[in-house]
């Protein structure tokens, strides 16, 4: 399902990036996603969430999970609001506010009198947006959780809170997930449920960008992935299992990339494949870049490099304040040396960092290169040993 995501972005995209192996000018300010990779899967309102990122400084890809099939095309739809209007409803349960305000608007250009249909029936929100979309169109909303899950209602409706469930008939309104744990406990208890898929979500008709970045999250060449909806994160987890690489984007979320959901619902998918997920406190967008911001640079903490403080980011150093963008081969010695500070690490650990290959001379290339971008004296050389940075106790 999707969940609600209401806050706005106030401004334009960041500047452009410098080129790789220079830094920013200090007095530049320096933007806390700066020198992060970050994708968003989202399918309603991805510019906008893009948006959010790109102001922070993130380096934003998109790749669209799923896609939504219009409203006015959705057979299904139809034939599941006359089977609604086939005999009197008891019970309504709305579980979005689009969902449950397309689902009445499709009826009316479709000339179904759904509206006046469930005018007799009791109707359910999940949450404040239902609640408000019931409210609209003129109907009572007889009850709303204050947890905003469907686990909630379900409980609420088995309690006997709306009367015995026996022979009632319950109209419920999907939105991409099919809820198979609250239509299974409704019809467990007796009742008859009339399932309304209100608008089913189908993988993109273009899947490429979404292959690509399951590779990508496979490969830890991303930071962060964004999830506003849980059919977009069943998708993104089926889609990496058509690749081959399914084992790979779970050993990534674990270890390297920052999988953020925008809810307990979005999350579901994750959390049952064994990601943990991070979320905000309010189902926002808005908050949702806001974990982004808090989460990704405290990952990564500032050491006490010499005389100098830096930060390895993504794809890129921040040296005393100011952002080095680096070439894949001298970021891929330095994040290895980052990930052990102090540690000696041997020529043939970070030749097994480069994603070319080669031998112990494209180590000290790469090394090379890593010193003259940054200017500073933090790598060290351990003659016949390998390299370390050089951080303080």
């Amino acid at each position: 399902m999707t969940d609600p995501a209401l806050d706005r972005p106030a401004g334009g995209p960041a500047g452009a990036a410098p080129a790789a192996g220079t830094a920013a000018p200090p007095a530049e300010e320096l933007l806390p996603l700066r020198g992060y990779t970050v994708a968003v899967t989202a399918a309603r309102r991805s510019e906008e969430l893009g948006a959010l990122l790109d102001r922070r400084g993130a380096r934003v890809v998109y790749a669209p999970a799923i896609r939504i099939v219009p409203l006015p095309d959705d057979a299904d739809l139809v034939a599941a609001t006359r089977e609604v209007l086939a005999a009197p409803v008891d019970l309504v349960v709305a579980t979005t506010g689009v969902g449950f305000r397309g689902w009445l608007e499709a009826a009316e250009a479709w000339d179904l009198p759904l509206r006046e249909h469930l005018q007799s029936a009791r109707v359910l929100a999940r949450g404040p947006k239902a609640r408000g979309a019931i409210r609209g169109a003129g109907l009572v909303d007889a009850w709303s959780p204050d947890s905003e899950s469907s686990a909630e209602v379900l409980e609420h409706l088995l309690s006997g809170a709306e009367g015995p469930l026996p022979g009632r008939r319950i109209a419920v309104q999907l939105h991409g997930d099919p809820l198979p744990e609250l239509v299974a406990g409704l019809v467990r208890a007796g009742a008859e449920v009339v399932r309304v898929p209100v608008y089913r979500w189908v993988l993109p008709e273009d899947t490429a960008p979404l292959r690509r970045l399951v590779v990508t999250i496979a490969g830890r060449g991303v930071d962060a992935v964004t999830f506003t909806s849980a059919p977009a994160a069943a998708s993104l987890l089926q889609v990496a299992a058509e690749e081959g690489v399914r084992a790979g984007v779970l050993t990534a979320f674990a270890e390297a990339v920052l999988p953020l959901a925008v809810g307990p619902v979005t999350a579901a998918p994750l959390e049952a494949a064994g990601i943990r997920t991070v979320q905000p406190e309010r189902a926002r967008l808005g908050a949702l870049a806001r974990s982004v911001v808090a989460e990704l640079p405290a990952r990564h903490p500032v050491l006490a490099a010499g005389a100098h403080t830096l930060q390895v980011r993504g794809h890129a150093a921040v040296l005393d304040g100011r952002l080095v963008e680096l070439p894949p081969g001298p970021m891929a010695v330095l994040r290895a040396l980052a990930r052990r500070p102090g540690v000696v690490v041997s020529r043939p650990d970070l030749l097994a960092e480069l994603s070319g290959g080669g031998d112990a001379h494209a180590v000290e290339m790469a090394v090379t290169r890593l010193r003259a971008a940054l200017g500073a004296p933090v790598v060290e050389t351990v003659v016949k040993r390998g390299y370390r940075l050089a951080v303080r106790a």
